[in-house]
């Protein structure tokens, strides 16, 4: 999977669940300060994330995603690793 189809996956993702347009969320976009992403909104954000790319979001990196980009590159990480896959 492609960078860009990471990309355009995760603002997808986010845009579903933050209520905000695709067109609306960059890479430097703040989940919490722009998007009005709490808590609960981030967990459904990793869920998603999870289970489209079938990949495992420790917890404790839940909190340190901050932006669009970080989102999209742990996701790249954990592909590129393939060792956090899901079966």
């Amino acid at each position: 999977m492609s960078g860009n189809t990471v990309e355009k996956e995760i603002i997808s993702i986010i845009a579903d669940v933050s209520g905000f347009e695709e067109e609306e969320i960059a890479l430097d976009t703040k989940l919490a300060d722009e998007l009005e992403v709490d808590s609960i909104k981030a967990i459904e954000i990793t869920v998603a994330i999870e289970k489209k790319f079938k990949i495992s979001v420790r917890d404790e990196d839940v909190p340190n995603i901050t932006t669009v980009r970080q989102a999209v590159e742990l996701v790249n990480t954990l592909l590129n690793q393939g060792s956090h896959v899901k079966n």
